[in-house]
């Protein structure tokens, strides 16, 4: 590796750290099945991820994707609307792929856990009962069966590179499974409500918008407690909490 100026610390909490050394990311994980599966995933994945360098546990090393990331959650996406087609597109070839061989969650298990967070952010005082009370029926629409695809799991905006109009590649797959299609568009179109018509036309297919919106009002209740527990701020302008508060 040639000489570098600095490390950059990219995300770091309890469970996981990645660092970036020059053109090579370094993640670091305790659960050495999450890189299990994503190792699996990117080997298996039909769209371009980036390339493994090496791994010797604790640590993955990845190269570093060209382009930018497509956007950030409570900021304004500066990436074309081609490029945000581009990625819906991506997401439907990954759909369209062989199922991986691990299970995802069911409806089942996801409402249980669901339950369980909402009743916490109330009990916390976190956010008011009556909120919870109507994004938690909102998200009921999500929790209908569905045909199991190939997810990426976490395909937030920050997880897709861009170079102009085209994707460069997608990172993050350690939450990889089989799952809801829908989940993967609307994890992606959280908080850019304005760049779903871009996806779709990506996408290819009719989407049920209720079962967005659903998932939009799901993830963020969901992921509130775990996010507050590791250092980040769902509070924050345009992230999780005003995604709930939207629509009232």
């Amino acid at each position: 590796m040639a000489a570098v100026e600095q490390v950059e610390v990219v995300v770091a909490h309890s469970e996981r750290a990645t660092l970036r050394v020059g053109d090579v990311f370094l993640k670091i994980d305790a659960d050495q099945t999450r890189t299990d599966v994503e190792v699996e995933a990117m080997a298996m994945a039909p769209i371009p991820t980036p390339e493994v360098l090496w791994r010797r546990p604790p640590v993955l090393a990845l190269a570093a994707l060209p382009g930018t990331a497509l956007g950030r959650l409570g900021q304004p996406s500066t990436a074309s609307a081609a490029a945000w087609a581009a990625t819906g597109t991506a997401a439907r070839i990954l759909h369209d792929a062989p199922l991986p061989p691990w299970p995802g969650r069911s409806p089942d298990e996801i409402a249980s856990q669901l339950d369980s967070e909402c009743e916490w952010l109330v009990a916390n005082g976190v956010l008011p009962a009556d909120l919870v009370t109507r994004k938690r029926q909102v998200a009921e629409a999500a929790l209908r069966p569905w045909t199991p695809v190939f997810t990426h799991g976490d395909l937030q905006v920050t997880h897709v590179f861009v170079d102009g109009d085209k994707i460069t590649g997608v990172i993050d797959w350690s939450e990889a499974a089989q799952g809801d299609a829908l989940f993967d568009l609307a994890t992606l179109t959280l908080g850019h409500e304005e760049h779903l018509g871009d996806v779709i036309a990506g996408y290819g297919t009719d989407v049920d918008l209720d079962v967005i919106r659903a998932w939009w009002s799901l993830r963020s209740l969901r992921a509130a407690r775990w996010l507050i527990e590791h250092g980040f701020d769902p509070s924050s302008p345009g992230c999780e909490f005003d995604v709930l508060k939207s629509g009232l």
